[in-house]
């Protein structure tokens, strides 16, 4: 048997009975989410749906003058798909506003600030509709470090996190999300040709069977070599883990003042 494999029922049950309670605690009653084309916006789009209806869930999708057309064509899709409505916002204008006071930014500046340049239009929107904003997050992703701190990080909930990327894919199929949605390699669309697993240098499928062995089972570094996987992966997967502790934490403060006993 899969290691990874989930009761789909269960699992999506569970986060939708926590999306409405979270919401509905804080307060509200509609929620918003980008929507990228890619799967893990396009499942919590569909959870969002069920959990809230499809009146009360709006998508967003921004697209920069680099990203995929494909990319705003699934977006475009999975909105359907869901009945859900949706915007588009370019963000080209804004962004290159901005490097064009450092021309010389790398790609990974610029990714960044794509990033955080969408989460501040979301939370504006957010206000307009009294909506509160849907965080899309994987637990491979999150562990990796594979997100923008203030960016796609940043969000009042995160409904998925606790799902590795193989389990996204699967519940993804068993609520419907469209096929060429699920089938496409993931990818953040910060270039041409970019994908997930190239700049991470190893496969989604292997990263979720280590960092299971890690997290939930709690083995180490030895023991997981000996059960099959490269040295180098699962040492890249452990300095990951380690050097993006900082994004799983809220900022830490400087206590001054003795508690009062």
């Amino acid at each position: 048997m899969d290691k990874l494999a989930i009761d789909h029922e269960y699992v999506s049950k569970r986060i939708i009975e926590f999306m409405r309670r979270e919401v509905r605690n804080s307060g509200f009653e509609k929620v918003i989410l980008g929507l990228s084309g890619g799967i893990d916006s396009s499942l919590v789009a569909f959870l969002a749906k069920e959990a809230f209806g499809k009146k009360n869930v709006h998508g967003v999708i921004m697209p920069y003058r680099t990203s995929s057309p494909k990319s705003e064509e699934d977006a475009l899709k999975v909105a359907e798909a869901a009945k859900i409505s949706w915007e588009k916002v370019e963000i080209t204008n804004m962004v290159d506003s901005y490097f064009s006071f450092f021309p010389d930014a790398s790609p990974l500046r610029k990714g960044n600030r794509m990033a955080r340049e969408r989460m501040c239009i979301l939370y504006d929107l957010s206000a307009r509709d009294r909506s509160l904003v849907m965080g899309t997050g994987n637990k491979t992703e999150m562990y990796l470090g594979y997100s923008t701190q203030y960016g796609d990080a940043a969000c009042a909930l995160l409904p998925i996190a606790d799902l590795y990327k193989t389990q996204v894919w699967s519940l993804s199929e068993y609520l419907g999300v469209p096929k060429e949605v699920i089938d496409k390699k993931p990818s953040a669309d910060l270039w041409e040709g970019q994908t997930d697993e190239g700049e991470l240098g190893f496969s989604y499928r292997d990263a979720d069977n280590i960092l299971f062995e890690l997290i939930d089972r709690k083995k180490d570094r030895n023991e997981i070599i000996t059960s099959g996987f490269k040295s180098e992966t699962v040492d890249s997967i452990i300095e990951k883990i380690k050097n993006s502790e900082f994004k799983r934490r809220m900022p830490k403060i400087a206590y001054i003042h003795d508690k009062v006993k």
